[in-house]
């Protein structure tokens, strides 16, 4: 259960940040240990791409710890991914070389055996920590290209094979760098705690640092006789991998499983600061620039085309009205066209006032959210290394900013209705709107995931804590924040509204299909990213290039005002007044695409992705992120549009 030191945890660090002169801060702080130490090695869930479905290490039948299972301390972010970290039996002494036995299980019931086959075949990688690496496997592949993977298989079959294998042997080959202290402060933001390293702590620290973790799974079949006679942690004969499959061990009913491993240390040049490097190497840069350049072009074209509204036909017609005497602007007026025409219509009233109010300030508190979780990542205080930190923090700042929903909400409704009452009940319903369709939808998906048995279950107490602060944190900022906005200053209306409404003339073509249409744009500035965003949470790779991330969220919010405001213009030069939900759709409709894009996702690059289960939480959440893109790209078109058109007709003097 995430406690409340897990949830303030990153304020402290801001906190402790303020008076450090100079800091590193990659994940956990640094140990260093002398020849001899015992270290142990933590294992997290079992994974796989095939079912997204995340299973506890000791759902199996492998080797259990003296002590007995005990969890490490997990923040709230770690139990919404499943991640699931336990001790394991496996003990290292730094810069010992030795291959060691564990223990043998008993014979493999049926169960046992259909269990591990199915784990096997779906492609289940065991997850194992050391000093907050995870364990590292390279595989070559044919032409020589060597592929990383984090992890290592259950078992394997053959191909062509109708048997299975469990992997029963592990070489462990861990890489060391010698320290000697130095006078770098060291800021510690890992499941090890806050904490400053003092010089005098740094003198003490001297010794080794683990840079490195890697892993060669490999299975063999152990004479039960031998090893009958072995305690755990008696030294064996190394063993050469891989072996023969005459000599790997059988999944079987009856069947006994040994499980030895060996361990390694390899000195290494790598510095502690840079031993995440090898698991973030950015893949792709040329793609992320050319999606950059490619927004920028889109960017530019659309930047001509409001410089060609503004300059060339809004302003020339509003000099040349402002020039005439009473009795022309009066004759002009008879002759009036396009968007002059609306001037009595524009600020009416839209339809469902109450909801586009609620959806632009939820799309406030997204897209603030968004926006300072990329900020902080790109400057490395949300590292891969701090497992769970940045959804934590995702969560803590939604929370949090809970008070610009609720203000920017409320005045909007006050510009709207020109008065504040029934500011309380939208401060409600803008506090429970979106949070209350992800709670809906992700209830649905944890029951499903609670009959699978899977780790990626929510808990029922980390249930009770998400409640607690949604109505003891969000509810009252947001409600804080609307009191807020009924004392702000009003936004009044440039020019009054008739009484009647226009009549908008009939149009070949339905307007939303332009509407639909214009998400395109800001969609080809998002679909690049998208794939590794994707990839990273499906694929169970490292994303951690939040660098390019900041730049396609700054054109992705440039490319989404320009499209609104473009949109809103060409409505209104047809004669359509109705512009305030097509405004927040025309950047809104982004997230249709986005969550097509996520069906052929799933389609096309996740071919392998197994059972119905999985593709309804691959469904479901995807559906989460559009809803999401959709509130707070739908909110930036919005409010753009919004004070284009008041600027546009506040510069008309029309009685």
């Amino acid at each position: 259960m995430a406690t409340w030191a897990d949830l303030v945890r990153p304020i402290l660090l801001l906190l402790l940040l303020l008076p450090a002169s100079a800091f590193y801060l990659p994940g956990s702080y640094m140990h260093t240990y002398s020849t001899g130490d015992k270290i142990s090695v933590k294992v997290n869930s079992l994974t796989s791409i095939e079912t997204e479905l995340p299973f506890s290490y000791y759902s199996l039948p492998y080797c259990l710890p003296d002590e007995g299972i005990k969890k490490s301390a997990e923040n709230l972010g770690e139990l919404l991914m499943g991640d699931q970290i336990d001790n394991s039996p496996y003990r290292f002494k730094v810069n010992v070389n030795e291959s060691l036995y564990l223990c043998t299980t008993n014979p493999l019931s049926e169960h046992d055996v259909k269990l591990l086959k199915q784990r096997t075949r779906d492609l289940y990688q065991v997850n194992m920590i050391l000093d907050n690496l995870p364990a590292m496997r390279y595989t070559q592949q044919k032409g020589g290209v060597v592929i990383q993977w984090t992890g290592f298989p259950v078992g394997f079959t053959p191909s062509g094979g109708s048997e299975d294998y469990i992997i029963n042997h592990l070489k462990f080959k861990v890489l060391v760098h010698e320290y000697e202290g130095s006078g770098v402060e060291i800021i510690g933001t890992g499941e090890e705690g806050l904490g400053v390293i003092s010089e005098a702590e740094k003198k003490k620290a001297n010794g080794y640092e683990i840079v490195g973790f890697e892993v060669v799974p490999c299975s063999v079949k152990r004479d039960l006789e031998v090893v009958s006679k072995l305690n755990k942690y008696d030294k064996i004969d190394p063993v050469g991998c891989p072996l023969e499959l005459e000599k790997s061990q059988i999944i079987r009913e009856g069947e006994k499983v040994s499980f030895t491993y060996e361990v390694e240390f390899v000195p290494s040049d790598v510095r502690w600061p840079s031993r995440w490097d090898a698991y973030l190497k950015m893949e792709g840069a040329r793609v992320h620039w050319f999606s950059i350049l490619n927004s920028l072009m889109v960017i530019f074209f659309l930047a001509g085309i409001v410089f060609v509204i503004f300059l060339r036909t809004v302003r020339r017609d509003l000099t040349r009205y402002e020039e005439l005497d009473k009795e022309a602007q009066a004759q002009m007026n008879e002759e009036l066209s396009g968007w002059k025409l609306v001037v009595g219509d524009v600020f009416r009233e839209p339809a469902c006032p109450k909801l586009l109010c609620v959806m632009v300030g939820d799309g406030i508190q997204i897209l603030g959210m968004a926006a300072v979780t990329i900020i902080f990542a790109a400057f490395g205080f949300m590292s891969p290394a701090s497992r769970g930190m940045l959804l934590t923090g995702m969560i803590i700042l939604y929370l949090f900013l809970g008070i610009a929903a609720g203000y920017v909400g409320v005045r909007l409704w006050r510009t709207i209705k020109g008065t504040s009452e029934g500011w309380r009940s939208l401060s409600w319903s803008i506090s429970c709107f979106f949070p209350g369709i992800v709670f809906a939808i992700l209830t649905i998906l944890n029951f499903i995931l609670w009959g699978s048995k899977s780790t990626g279950a929510i808990p029922i107490s980390t249930y009770f804590v998400l409640i607690l602060l949604w109505f003891c944190v969000s509810v009252p900022l947001t409600l804080l924040g609307g009191f807020f906005g009924t004392r702000a200053e009003e936004i009044t209306y440039p020019v009054r509204t008739n009484q009647i409404p226009r009549e908008i003339p009939a149009r070949k073509y339905p307007s939303w299909l332009l509407v639909l249409g214009a998400g395109t744009l800001p969609f080809g500035t998002l679909f690049i990213e998208l794939f590794f965003i994707l990839s990273s949470i499906w694929l169970g790779r490292f994303y951690y290039v939040f660098g390019f991330l900041l730049v396609v969220l700054f054109l992705l919010v440039t490319v989404c005002a320009e499209v609104s405001v473009v949109l809103t213009y060409m409505h209104l030069c047809v004669e359509d007044w109705r512009w305030w939900w097509k405004a927040f759709f025309a950047s809104g409709s982004v997230a249709l695409y986005v969550f097509l894009y996520s069906i052929n996702y799933l389609v096309f690059d996740l071919r392998s992705l197994s059972g119905p289960v999985s593709a309804i939480l691959y469904l479901g959440y995807s559906l989460v992120m559009a809803f999401a893109i959709m509130l707070s790209t739908g909110t930036i078109g919005f409010l753009m549009s919004f004070y284009f058109v008041h600027y546009l007709f506040s510069s008309v003097k029309i009685d």
